[in-house]
């Protein structure tokens, strides 16, 4: 019963506006019947809601609560690691979690350097062009990263820009580090890492550089970032 709930709440995390109980039961591959019977327990607890605006079922406020609640442990956890790459390399150190498509910004440790790269918490970044996005789709299932690549660029995944993408991802997988190299904003290269918490939400640390350092600092920001990425994968696993 809880690995058929928790299998809807992850297929309604990433679908703001919500699903049909058909469509829940076809991605979770379950009975309709059986969805029915456990989404209107979830929603009597209000971790599932009606969409006002008709849309079908979504994510409930009762699961807001316990999404900040995480949030906070997590930053209260990496906090120390992001002071540390900081410290190591004089650079922008951030945090971001994926929600509804996007990476959005928990924690931010400002360089040390007068020119450097500044977010806000709260920021809401893409996917396939930043640092953070691609270490995080890198490190999930397949389909659903092909999924959130089409949602985010329009292209098929079996188009040659998807192959394209396929290949970005492989090379993150067997390295550990994803890239942004002027792909997001003209003038700011980023390396970063993912990791999943308890929960299965997929995080990424990463390090923002004006691009006119970045090649002079690259190795010390690589070595630096597999350091801490050993830390938190170990973190995370006791």
């Amino acid at each position: 019963m809880i690995a058929r709930a928790a299998a809807i709440l992850r297929v309604l995390k990433d679908e703001r506006s919500g699903l049909s109980l058909g469509q829940i039961a076809t991605r979770a591959d379950l009975p309709r019947s059986t969805v029915q019977r456990i989404t209107g327990a979830l929603a009597a607890e209000r971790f599932i809601i009606q969409d006002p605006r008709g849309g079908g079922i979504r994510l409930g406020p009762e699961l807001g609560a316990f999404a900040e609640a995480a949030n906070f442990n997590i930053v209260e956890r990496c906090r120390a690691i992001l002071n540390d790459v900081t410290r190591d390399t004089g650079e922008t150190t951030d945090l971001a979690v994926l929600r509804n498509g996007g990476m959005i910004f928990l924690d931010q440790v400002p360089g040390l350097h007068r020119l450097r790269t500044v977010s806000s918490v709260g920021d809401v970044f893409p996917l396939t062009t930043t640092a953070n996005g691609l270490a995080c789709l890198a490190i999930m299932p397949g389909e659903r990263a092909d999924a959130l690549f089409a949602r985010e660029t329009g292209q098929d995944p079996a188009s040659a820009a998807g192959q394209d993408f396929h290949r970005k991802l492989e090379s993150i997988r067997a390295d550990g580090l994803a890239y942004d190299l002027d792909e997001h904003t003209p003038g700011i290269s980023a390396i970063g890492f993912a990791f999943c918490d308890m929960s299965g939400s997929y995080h990424a640390i990463s390090v923002p550089v004006p691009t006119l350092r970045f090649d002079d600092i690259r190795p010390q920001l690589e070595t630096t970032l597999r350091q801490a990425r050993a830390k938190v994968l170990a973190d995370f696993a006791t």
